[in-house]
């Protein structure tokens, strides 16, 4: 390295940061300050079961999912599209694969391969990573100030990058606490909120005791004109799961709203309501209602319990009346579920509060990217790939600033 080239800080060390980092260390001295022992470890619980990086549809689909942030990410987007992705992950030595889903996977399907090969990369390029390093915020000449095993420090740098992530699973570095630094800094904030999260009801008692942690496999529900197929987990205070987080956003702002949430599941999708009727009406009429249901359509308790908890009588016996309550079985929700427990968060630092730059406009020389800006999106790969595109994107941003600076 030359004694010339700027010095830059990169404060998280989450997928965004570690993305910027790997961008700008071919140009410059990279330090990485993560407040956790350990890097990347919100990716790592991510993929636990599987680790999705992003998805197979057509970009202009692709691009959609951000809704109403679709304008404002496009551009990181487009430069480092889902096809960039699997490339880049290919060069870390991680082949991937579609699901038939249309989802993307490393082969390896755990994170911690993709996150080896990816920390070993920027340790060749000579980036620096220091751990157990807290954002307290600024001094007065702008500089970041953090909070380390050795006490207070006042980073020294060209440009710094903020990558801190948003507010939720605090246990593995995302609590959202920079948020008061930011706002004491001039910079305009929106409030964090849940996203793709669960959701709670009015579960009886009984139904709770015998069924909270049950899946619901291959359901199918309708909100606000929107599907979404998966499966559900019931929990002990409602519901959470696959089929339920593409529809947080909406039932969410209902919620807020104070207008009716009503959830409508579909416990057979792929039958039609004639089919359910007909299948129900071969059965003996003397068998118990679970005992129809089980025979005829292979529900499982935890469906059937569902069928009795909701409503203020007994689930109909005639074949057709029945066969429409499992079509559009009607679930009301009262309120999200704890922000810590979602999977990501909307709100942080908004879009009015940067350039096109990523840079905060109340503190030139500071770049903000990831979970930490008020952008949400479904899972399914989509949040991943935004948050190394927008890291990639205010690495490229700080490159620029930087040489107008130098002149």
């Amino acid at each position: 390295m030359t004694a010339d080239r700027p010095t830059v800080a990169v404060i998280g060390a989450g997928p965004a940061g570690l993305a910027a980092a790997e961008l700008l260390a071919s140009h410059c001295r990279v330090t990485v300050y993560e407040r956790m022992p350990s890097p990347g470890r919100k990716l790592l619980m991510a993929g636990r079961g599987g680790l999705n990086i992003t998805h197979s549809e057509p970009l202009a689909a692709f691009l959609s999912r951000y809704e109403i942030a679709e304008p404002w990410l496009r551009s990181a987007i487009e430069a480092f599209p889902p096809d960039a992705m699997r490339s880049w992950c290919e060069g870390l030595g991680q082949a991937t694969f579609v699901g038939t889903s249309g989802r993307v996977f490393p082969r390896a399907m755990k994170a911690s391969p993709l996150l080896r090969a990816w920390l070993a990369r920027l340790a060749t390029l000579g980036v620096t990573l220091r751990a157990r390093c807290r954002f307290m915020g600024f001094d007065e000449t702008g500089a970041a100030l953090l909070a380390g095993q050795q006490g207070p420090e006042r980073i020294e740098a060209d440009a710094t990058l903020l990558a801190l992530g948003g507010a939720s699973w605090a246990r593995l570095g995302s609590d959202g606490a920079w948020d008061r630094a930011l706002a004491d800094a001039g910079v305009a904030l929106m409030p964090f909120r849940p996203a793709n999260c669960g959701f709670t009801t009015g579960w009886s008692d009984a139904f709770r005791e015998r069924f909270a942690g049950t899946p619901l496999k291959s359901v199918a529900l309708h909100f606000d004109g929107r599907t979404s197929r998966g499966d559900l987990i019931v929990t002990r205070d409602g519901l959470e799961g696959g089929a339920v987080y593409p529809l947080s956003a909406p039932l969410r702002d209902a919620i807020e709203r104070r207008t009716p949430a009503v959830l409508m599941l579909d416990l057979r999708p792929d039958l039609s309501v004639d089919m359910l009727a007909s299948r129900l009406a071969k059965v003996r009429s003397r068998e118990s209602l679970s005992n129809t249901l089980r025979k005829a359509l292979s529900l499982p308790p935890a469906a059937i319990g569902l069928l009795r908890e909701t409503g203020d009588a007994p689930p109909p016996r005639d074949p057709v009346a029945l066969a429409s309550l499992i079509k559009a079985l009607p679930i009301g929700v009262t309120a999200t579920a704890p922000i810590d427990r979602a999977i990501s968060t909307a709100g942080g630092v908004a879009q009015g509060a940067i350039d096109a730059h990523f840079m905060l406009r109340a503190r030139p020389g500071t770049f903000v990217a990831g979970e930490m800006l008020d952008w949400e999106a479904p899972t399914g790969g989509y949040l991943l790939q935004a948050s190394i595109a927008t890291g990639r994107a205010a690495a490229g941003g700080m490159l620029g600033w930087m040489r107008s600076e130098a002149g």
